[in-house]
């Protein structure tokens, strides 16, 4: 899979991206998706997420994570298909925005480590692009069951 990981905020050491990049080569071959499958994860402050939250869920306060999914279609939106055989287009799940400072501050509150908290917020994420959710209870279920699976099978356990 082809990740871009963008630390706008410049405080993650190379080690801790390389990190999240092979947790979620691992998730993607954990789901199986095709090699040439595409995303982005930017990691930025609490400052830079509350403007998304804020403009894009109507929320004018930092949340953790926040995913858009480029496969979902929302209201009044028609679906885009590419049918060029000969040359098909990569699939693109989407971005993930994560803030390095919630991350910090839930690895407090929960009581483990930021690495294993941004590899949970990093993988939250990854299921939301690839169609998971947590709306409803048989949803969250799932989602948070496979979450735990990926996340302890990677080696990062609570």
């Amino acid at each position: 899979m082809d990740i871009t990981l963008i630390d706008e905020t410049e405080k993650l050491t190379t080690e801790q991206i390389a990190d999240m990049e092979r947790l979620l080569q691992f998730s993607a071959d954990f789901l199986k998706l095709k090699e040439d499958t595409e995303m982005s994860v930017s990691f930025m402050d609490n400052q830079g997420i509350q403007v998304i939250n804020r403009d894009y869920r109507g929320k004018d306060v930092p949340t953790d994570v926040i995913s858009f999914a480029l496969e979902d279609e929302g209201e009044d939106e028609i679906q885009i298909i590419f049918d060029d055989e000969e040359e098909p287009l990569p699939r693109n799940l989407g971005d993930i925005m994560i803030s390095i400072e919630r991350a910090q501050e839930q690895a407090v509150e929960y009581g483990h480590s930021f690495e294993r908290e941004l590899g949970f917020l990093a993988v939250h994420g990854f299921l939301h692009l690839n169609g998971y959710d947590h709306m409803e209870p048989e949803e969250e279920k799932e989602m948070f069951d496979l979450q735990k699976e990926i996340l302890d099978a990677y080696g990062l356990k609570r």
